[in-house]
C-alpha cells in the first residue's frame, strides 16, 4: 500500500493532477474549471487530499461555514467527497483519509463532522455506510430521501438549510443549479444545452458562483441539483435518458 498522500495547495495546485478525472494530454475543460474553484477556496480552509500518484483515491473538505451546501452548523467539517476507485479499492486507503480528516477536525477543535447522504445510498455521494463505521449518525432529514450525516465531538448537531427542505421553485421549465466544483458538471452541462437547443427544450440553468447562492438554494445539493415542473428531481448527473424520462414526466 502506498502511504504517500498530498494536499492541494496554492504552490501546487497548478501542476498537480485532480483525482476525480485523470487527463495525462489534453487539458480537460471540467478539470480546469475545478482547478480554477479551488484556487479561491483553498484559502478558506477547504482541503483536498489526495494519494501521490494517477488514482482516484482522495477526501475532500472543508468548513461548514464555507462550504457550498444548503446546510448549517458551528464549528464542523463538512465532507464533499471521499472516493476510492479501481484497483485502489480494498486496500485501506478509504480509512487512511477517513482518519486524516478525523485528526484534522480534533486538532482544530472542531464540533464535529459532516456529510450528506440517504435513505437510500445514490450514484455521486459518498459510501455513508462506511462513514456510519465511523460513529456518524443522521441527525436531520428531508421529506425527499435525504439525510445528514454527522460525527459529533461535542453534542452539537448541523441542519439542513429550511430551504433544502422544501424542495419547490415557481419556475416549471427544466432547471438546474450547479457549480463547478466537480469536473464532471462542465460537460455534462454542455450536453445538456446542446440537447436542450436541439429539441427545443426551455430551460434555467443557473450556476451556483457564491457561498450565499449555494446556502439559499431550494434543495440539498452536490454540485448538482434538478427541478422539473417546478419539483426536485435529482442531485445525480443527467444522460440523455435520465433527462429524456424526466421531461416525459
Amino acid at each position: 500500500m502506498n502511504t504517500d498522500f498530498i494536499n492541494l495547495t496554492a504552490e501546487n495546485l497548478a501542476t498537480e493532477h485532480l483525482c476525480c478525472i485523470i487527463r495525462s494530454k489534453k487539458p480537460h475543460p471540467g478539470v480546469e474549471a475545478k482547478r480554477q474553484w479551488l484556487s479561491d477556496r483553498l484559502s478558506e480552509g477547504h482541503v483536498f487530499r489526495k494519494l501521490n500518484e494517477k488514482a482516484t483515491v482522495f477526501i475532500e473538505y472543508a468548513p461548514l461555514e464555507t462550504a457550498w451546501v444548503p446546510i448549517i452548523g458551528d464549528n464542523y467539517l463538512y465532507v464533499y467527497c471521499l472516493w476510492v476507485l479501481g484497483d485502489h479499492k480494498g486496500k485501506g486507503y478509504a480509512k487512511s483519509l477517513m482518519e486524516y480528516c478525523l485528526a484534522d477536525a480534533k486538532e482544530k477543535g472542531k464540533s464535529g463532522i459532516c456529510m450528506l447522504g440517504s435513505k437510500k445510498q445514490k450514484s455521486w455521494l459518498s459510501d455513508q455506510s462506511f462513514a456510519k463505521k465511523y460513529g456518524f449518525e443522521v441527525v436531520d432529514s428531508t421529506d425527499y430521501g435525504y439525510e445528514l450525516l454527522a460525527l459529533s465531538f461535542d453534542g452539537t448537531t448541523p441542519k439542513f438549510t429550511p430551504n433544502a427542505k422544501n424542495p419547490k421553485i415557481v419556475g416549471k421549465e427544466l432547471t438546474i443549479y450547479y457549480d463547478m466544483q466537480c469536473p464532471f458538471v462542465y460537460q455534462n452541462m454542455e450536453m445538456i444545452k446542446q440537447y436542450c437547443d436541439a429539441n427545443d427544450v426551455r430551460a434555467s440553468l443557473i450556476q451556483v458562483d457564491t457561498l450565499q447562492k449555494a446556502k439559499e438554494l431550494p434543495c440539498v445539493f452536490n454540485n448538482y441539483g434538478v427541478f422539473y415542473k417546478g419539483n426536485f428531481e435529482t442531485v445525480n448527473l443527467l444522460d440523455v435518458a435520465y433527462l429524456e424520462r424526466i421531461l416525459k414526466k
